[in-house]
């Protein structure tokens, strides 16, 4: 995957054992393979992300498989809980396995 553009979001601040919303939003055309090529006539192949996790200080707290009927530029959230200050990396790998990082730091308060 080349340098995707990503956005991630977490609260400014926490309470411990509080739950909170964490946001990742990634641009990607997302190919299904089932597409063929105007021109070519030939089938355009597959290239999705296929894998999403979340680590939080290092354990990871969310995860998912993808297929080829997730959208374009796929936004995803889930919620957590705190248990104390630290980052949460933010992690998408496409079908040739190459992966982006995206992190975001986790105040609790």
């Amino acid at each position: 995957m080349a340098k995707a553009k990503t956005r991630v979001k977490v609260p400014k601040s926490v309470k411990k054992g509080e739950v909170f919303e964490a946001k990742a939003l990634i641009k990607h055309k997302m190919e299904t393979g089932q597409r063929k090529d105007r021109k070519t006539g030939e089938k355009v192949p597959r290239f999705i992300i296929n894998k999403f996790t979340a680590e939080y200080n290092g354990k990871q707290v969310f995860a998912s498989d993808w297929h080829p009927a997730i959208a374009a530029n796929p936004f995803i959230s889930f919620h957590a809980k705190a248990s104390e200050s630290g980052t949460m990396v933010f992690k998408w790998t496409d079908d040739k396995g190459k992966t982006v990082e995206a992190s975001a730091k986790v105040n609790v308060a």
